[in-house]
C-alpha cells in the first residue's frame, strides 16, 4: 500500500534542559552542556545513498543540501537519479539504496512486489504532462492535435517510464495517433532534445520545462487528474543507513522540503 498524506515531520527533538524551580538561571557552561547532550542524543551519522526519478534532481539538488545543515553528520552519496523503471529494476537485483523516490506509484509498485520496502510508501509531491517545445515555439504547435503533423517531430518517453506510460494515457484519452521520431529512457532526455532542436516538440514535466532555464516553454499542459504523477517515497528494507533514510523521508514531508518542491513547480499530495 502507498501512503497519500501531507505531513509534516520534525527530524529528532532537542532534549531541552528541565525549568528550575526557582528563578535561579542556568549558567553557561550548565547551558552547553545541555545542547551538547542534545546533539549528541539526535545525532545522526553515516552515508546516505538516494535513488531518484530524473524530473526531481533539481528540487533535490537543494533539498538534499536543506537536510545535510540540519543533519552535518550524514554523508549524502551522489545521488542516482534516472527513469524510475530503470531504478527499480536496479534495486530489486540488489544495488544498496537507502531510499527510493519514484515518479510513479507503479514502479513502486514493483519494488513493494518484492517485499523491498521498510515501511509502506508515502505520497510527497505529483506532476503533471505538457507538450514542450523550444523557447519562442518557432513552428507555433499550440495544440495535441498538432503534433500529427507528419512535419512535426516529437520524442517521448518509453512507455515504461512514468512520463511514457502518462504520456500513452493521454494519447488513447485525447484520440491522438503518431509515431515518436524517439522513446527515451527518462524525461530529461527528452527534454535535452527539444531543447537542442533535435526534436520539435516532446512530452514531459511541467517541472522539467521550468528548470530549463527558459531553453524550453510549455504549449498545453491537460487538466485532467488521471494524467497526475503521482511521487511516493520509501526507505528501503536492507538500507544501509535506515536510520538516515527514515529521517531523509521524514524531512521530504516538511515545509522547508515542501516549499522547495513547490519551487520547482510540484504539485502537494
Amino acid at each position: 500500500m502507498i501512503v497519500k498524506k501531507t505531513a509534516t515531520a520534525t527530524l529528532a527533538a532537542l532534549i531541552l534542559a528541565g525549568c528550575s524551580s526557582t528563578a535561579e538561571t542556568a549558567t553557561s557552561s550548565e547551558q552547553s552542556s545541555a545542547q551538547s547532550a542534545a546533539v549528541e542524543a539526535s545525532a545522526i551519522s553515516g552515508d546516505l545513498q538516494i535513488y531518484a526519478a530524473a524530473s526531481l534532481k533539481g528540487a533535490f539538488t537543494e533539498i538534499i543540501a536543506a537536510f545535510t545543515v540540519e543533519n552535518p553528520g550524514v554523508n549524502v552519496l551522489p545521488p542516482v537519479y534516472d527513469g524510475s523503471s530503470t531504478l527499480a529494476t536496479q534495486i530489486i537485483e540488489g544495488a544498496p539504496v537507502d531510499v527510493f523516490a519514484s515518479a510513479d506509484e507503479k514502479n513502486m509498485e514493483k519494488v513493494l512486489a518484492e517485499d523491498l520496502t521498510a515501511t509502506p510508501p508515502t505520497i510527497f509531491a505529483t506532476n503533471d504532462i505538457t507538450v514542450a517545445v523550444e523557447a519562442g515555439n518557432p513552428l507555433k504547435i499550440t495544440s495535441l492535435t498538432d503534433l500529427m503533423n507528419p512535419d512535426i517531430s516529437v520524442v517521448i518517453c518509453a512507455p515504461e517510464v512514468p512520463c511514457g506510460a502518462a504520456t500513452t494515457r493521454l494519447f488513447e484519452a485525447e484520440n491522438i495517433s503518431l509515431t515518436p521520431v524517439s522513446e527515451e529512457q527518462n524525461v530529461t532526455a527528452v527534454a535535452t532534445k527539444v531543447a537542442s532542436g533535435e526534436a520539435d516538440a516532446g512530452l514531459i514535466y511541467l517541472t522539467d520545462v521550468q528548470a530549463s532555464d527558459g531553453a524550453l516553454e510549455a504549449t498545453e499542459t491537460p487538466t485532467s487528474a488521471e494524467l497526475t504523477n503521482f511521487y511516493p517515497i520509501a526507505t528501503l528494507k536492507d538500507a544501509p543507513n535506515s536510520e538516515a533514510a527514515t529521517a531523509f523521508n521524514n524531512f521530504i514531508l516538511s515545509d522547508a522540503a515542501q516549499s522547495i518542491l513547490k519551487e520547482y513547480g510540484f504539485g502537494q499530495p
